[in-house]
């Protein structure tokens, strides 16, 4: 695909991608009975034979590493050996799966009639799958899915079970241990269950790490996790947690294995299941907790058309090739093997930046639906008519013009773009918009967000029962949402979005201001985007590169200069960081006004969006998806790396103390006080 020439010379992760095959095509057509029933001989890494639950926690409960951690906890608590013995053997108990084949089965039939009731068609990379069958026969593997919805660990062992590939072992929340039968089930097709924090448990980590490595070494299964630790809210890629990554890596850095092959797999839904859900949790409305009868009151989801689903299986990334000329394994002869030490800081630096490398690789392989550039066309519609007090929408055939020239230029910034063009792009557009028309609506001929109610212009209709508070919410609703499917963009514009930015704040054109500006912007949104540590020139000069390219930006060795055609792509890259910055701005703004003596980070989240709301309603911000709970978490993470804000021993445990000036100072450099309505207005 022309498109991937963009990051070839880049990054040697991203290749040329495969076409796809729809898995659900077959089902369509033949029994799922006999699907599921049938000869099923997966091969295993060297030929093992697959290993039995109990014989494998008898292998973890004897390893010399769990061993010498009860007697180190015996020594240290005072109990006796056999009674943290017996303590281990229960925390396995609980964590570990009992993989049946006959539950795979009953999965297999269950999840063929949901599949192809809810979604269009399953589409898989072959080349993928011919790739990842090559590399479990040769070392211990380890899957690593996207996580956007919790449909992924089904669909991930629906599609190898399809392909008679070995299933995986998932580590999966305990959350959902609390589904009675569906929690056992999980456990039974290969689900092991593991608490969301354990501190300093030292038994624990040290059980849950034994049995990990036990699985991963041997060969019995890949092991799958989510590198991301738990379902995006908001499609964005999460910054990646360690702790498994650091497991896995542990066998080869040991020496214990020649390599461990480690797949990156991409998870694309045109629809996904949780939408509103997830627009509401970040709203403040708790998230339900897991459970069987929640599972078959979301049964009406059944009646809904989810669209397609593309899964990509990557490229298998050698954790020996990673490691080369970046770690030295001596260090791990000086100490026996089964003794626990923490990672050293090159160790973590190494699995840290290839945590980043591997998440780089599964937003590459995200496969991009028509509707993400309507989201993106529409949000930015709606708030700059709003702010201008414009007639909400657009036409049919000036959102399919705009959606051409966005199709045009992610294609040209290396999007993975699913467009069907051979389908007329107004037709392409209509298909789009009908398959999410809870989130759009036709009004007057004009496509608009569905948050205006009854023609009014939003919160303070006077026909409305509701409360300009609730009115808010519900819109906000809408807006997140379709912020949601925006965000699938982000990992293509992110990069040129903050040069534009960069441009934009800066004081003059010279190079090295605008420089300044970026690895500004870059260091304050390193906990919003996925921006590999270490690689600030190597960003600016992508986004330089891909915005000289397309004929944007004229870069020479002293300044950088607009062109004439420029103007329209940085006004769109400027627009989609806009919330980010308004985001990061208001919780500048709410810690420089607000008395911030007693704030503690339990409390941050709802004051904070009390000022939101009020600032909102009196029309002093201009974007809604400031209310986003995930993009006040970010704001404030970064405030305290920068050194803004300091957790302290108060009172309170989380005690905030706030450095004023300098988050005056931080406020400022993002662009200013927050502007009104008319302010904004102006601006455009």
């Amino acid at each position: 695909m022309a498109s991937d020439a963009v990051y070839s010379h880049k990054d040697p992760m991203l290749k040329k991608r495969d076409d796809f095959e729809d898995i659900l095509e077959e089902r369509r057509t033949s029994s799922d009975l006999r699907y599921a029933l049938r000869c099923y001989t997966p091969v295993l890494y060297k030929g093992v034979t697959p290993c039995k639950a109990g014989v494998l926690k008898s292998m973890v409960l004897q390893s010399d590493q769990l061993l010498y951690v009860i007697n180190q906890v015996s020594k240290e608590s005072g109990r006796a050996a056999d009674d943290v013995r017996e303590e281990a053997s229960a925390i396995l108990e609980e964590m570990a799966h009992s993989l049946q084949l006959s539950t795979v089965r009953f999965f297999a039939f269950t999840l063929s009639k949901v599949f192809k009731t809810l979604f269009r068609s399953i589409c898989v990379n072959e080349e993928g799958i011919q790739r990842l069958q090559q590399a479990i026969q040769e070392h211990p593997v380890v899957l690593l899915p996207s996580h956007r919805s919790y449909m992924d660990f089904l669909l991930m062992s629906y599609i190898l079970y399809t392909y008679d590939l070995a299933l995986p072992v998932i580590a999966a929340g305990m959350d959902f241990m609390g589904m009675k039968f569906v929690g056992e089930m999980l456990r039974m097709s290969g689900a092991f269950f593991i608490r969301r924090s354990f501190g300093g448990d030292k038994l624990y980590w040290s059980v849950f790490s034994e049995y990990v490595k036990t699985m991963l070494k041997n060969g019995y299964a890949p092991v799958e996790f989510f590198l991301e630790g738990t379902r995006s809210r908001t499609s964005k890629s999460l910054t990646p947690k360690l702790g498994l990554l650091n497991i896995v890596m542990d066998p080869f850095l040991k020496g214990e294995v020649f390599d461990v092959s480690v797949v990156p797999v991409s998870i694309s839904y045109e629809r996904i299941l949780e939408e509103s859900l997830y627009a509401r949790e970040l709203l403040g409305v708790p998230k339900p907790k897991e459970s069987t009868s929640g599972l078959f009151k979301a049964r009406k989801v059944l009646s809904e058309d989810y669209g397609s689903i593309h899964v990509y299986f990557g490229q298998p990334v050698s954790v020996r090739s990673l490691a080369e000329g970046r770690v030295n394994r001596c260090q791990f002869n000086l100490v026996p093997r089964h003794v626990p030490r923490r990672p050293s800081e090159e160790i973590q630096s190494f699995v840290n930046d290839s945590a980043y490398r591997l998440v780089r690789a599964q937003e590459e392989n995200m496969v991009l639906k028509p509707w993400v550039l309507l989201a993106s066309l529409l949000l930015q519609n709606h708030h700059q008519n709003r702010a201008v007090g414009q007639k909400p929408g657009m036409a049919l055939d000036e959102l399919t013009a705009q959606a051409m020239w966005l199709r045009d230029v992610s294609r040209q910034y290396g999007a993975f773009l699913h467009w069907h063009d051979h389908t007329s792009p107004s037709e392409v557009v209509s298909s789009s918009l009908s398959l999410h028309r809870g989130l759009v609506r036709v009004c007057e001929g004009r496509i608009q967000l569905a948050v205006e109610q009854g023609g009014q212009s939003g919160p303070g209709d006077p026909l409305s029962t509701a409360t300009p508070e609730e009115e808010l919410f519900s819109q906000a609703v809408v807006i997140l949402s379709c912020a949601s499917y925006r965000n699938q963009t982000l990992h293509v514009f992110v990069r040129p979005a903050l040069l534009a930015s960069a441009i934009h704040i800066a004081s003059s054109n010279q190079k090295q201001e605008v420089f300044n500006s970026f690895s500004f912007l870059r260091n304050m949104f390193s906990s919003e985007f996925i921006l590999c540590p270490g690689a600030t020139v190597q960003d600016f000069e992508e986004a330089c590169y891909l915005l000289v390219k397309t004929g944007v930006l004229q870069v020479t060795q002293q300044e950088v200069l607009v062109t004439e055609r420029g103007h329209r792509m940085l006004a769109f890259l400027t627009s989609m960081l806009d919330p980010f910055l308004q985001g990061y701005q208001v919780v500048c703004r709410f810690l420089c006004e607000e008395d911030t003596e007693t704030l503690t980070e339990k409390l941050f989240i709802p004051a904070i969006r009390k000022f939101i709301v009020n600032h909102l309603l009196a029309g002093r911000l201009r974007y809604t998806e400031v209310l986003s709970s995930d993009l006040q978490k970010n704001a404030l993470a970064a405030l305290q790396r920068l050194g803004a804000v300091r957790k302290i021993k108060g009172v309170e445990p989380g005690t905030l103390k706030v450095n004023r000036v300098m988050v005056n100072s931080l406020e400022d450099t993002l662009g200013g006080k927050l502007p009104t309505q008319k302010s904004v207005s102006a601006r455009l």
